[in-house]
């Protein structure tokens, strides 16, 4: 579906009531955090790594995107325990980065440290 929404530049009618009726309100709550502008890259200079944060309800949650993993409490208690396909959080991103509508955040790489360690922290 993301590469569809690519494709057509955006999220149609169609899509929507088809991403809708597969997540229900995870996917009400992913657009909204797209449309909030809290999916954010963090690019880190010279290196060029990336870090991918979702900004939730309580906290900043990091995305792998290549292994499709949040580090929220919803996707290690229900994503991996098989009760649900995926998070809000997980799902914001693929959207986000679909229709390009995220936030780009350059950083120094002597940063970077720093950064993954609070975002390393115990979620409140």
């Amino acid at each position: 579906m993301c590469l569809k929404v690519k494709k057509l530049g955006g999220l149609t009618e169609e899509l929507e009531e088809e991403l809708r009726s597969l997540f229900g309100e995870r996917f009400e709550k992913a657009l909204r955090t797209v449309e909030e502008r809290r999916v954010k890259k963090y690019v880190f200079q010279p290196s060029g790594r990336v870090v991918w944060i979702v900004v939730g309800e309580g906290d900043e949650y990091r995305i792998l995107p290549h292994a499709m993993f949040c580090s929220c409490d919803d996707f290690y208690f229900r994503v991996i325990g098989g009760e649900r396909g995926m998070c809000y959080h997980l799902l914001a991103w693929m959207i986000a980065e679909a229709l390009s509508r995220f936030e780009e955040v350059e950083e120094g790489d002597e940063l970077y440290d720093d950064l993954m360690e609070e975002w390393r922290k115990t979620p409140k």
